[in-house]
């Protein structure tokens, strides 16, 4: 995900300004999340689809999880920009193989994040066992592993695959507050509700819901920034 850069204000402020940018497209992902989750519990006609999807994903396991994750954040989004761009070798196939690795990778892990909070929690879908996990995910997972971690792998794409300009960034000092925390305001900000949407369901429908969510939120950010690309917004 791009963000304003921080290196020239307050890093709450870029982040600030992040989440105003993505509002409305969040918006959507939210009312989203929360009509799957109504639709399962309150609109019968529905559960053949849901009992597929757990089918899916308990037959599948975590190469369910990665295939999918690959598919919905990595293949769709980048066919889209490099169909809609003016100039398709601005997405070159080098791009693809990346995106794809990292979001099966991600498809992996927030299974095993899912799965762990389980174990911790249980897979009640009460209110305390919702917002245990929400919190433990958006303030525990994301502030010391998952949002570091991507935004070293998302630099080290953005200076060509090397690491050293990466080093470099990390060494200059305040890296975490410059790079890191305006994008944990636009996580919190974005994927509260979400979180806890997938979380209010069982535990075979938590990647499918993340992986419907992720394909939507894909879609909507290549669109958004092809379209600045093009300067229409």
């Amino acid at each position: 995900m791009s963000v304003p850069s921080p290196d020239r204000e307050a890093p709450w402020h870029a982040g600030w300004k992040s989440a105003r940018m993505l509002f409305r497209p969040g918006l959507v992902l939210q009312a989203t999340a929360l009509g799957l989750v109504l639709s399962y519990y309150y609109l019968p006609s529905a559960h053949h689809l849901f009992d597929q999807l757990a089918r899916w994903r308990t037959d599948g396991g975590y190469v369910f999880s990665a295939l999918a994750s690959a598919l919905c954040g990595g293949l769709l989004p980048f066919l889209y920009l490099r169909a809609t761009a003016a100039h398709p070798t601005s997405y070159p196939w080098s791009h693809l193989i990346f995106f794809a690795l990292f979001w099966a990778w991600k498809g992996a892990e927030v299974d095993l994040l899912y799965r762990t909070l389980a174990r911790l929690y249980g897979n009640g879908a009460d209110v305390g066992t919702i917002l245990r996990k929400a919190v433990t995910d958006l303030l525990g997972y994301n502030v010391f592993y998952a949002t570091p971690i991507g935004n070293l792998i998302f630099a080290w794409k953005a200076a060509g695959f090397r690491w050293s300009p990466v080093s470099a960034d990390v060494r200059a000092g305040r890296w975490y507050s410059r790079s890191v925390f305006p994008v944990l305001i636009s996580v919190w900000a974005l994927w509260a509700p979400i979180v806890t949407c997938i979380y209010s369901l069982p535990a075979a429908l938590q990647i499918p819901l993340f992986n419907i969510v992720l394909c939507f939120w894909s879609l909507l950010f290549a669109h958004i920034t092809t379209h600045q690309q093009r300067g229409s917004i």
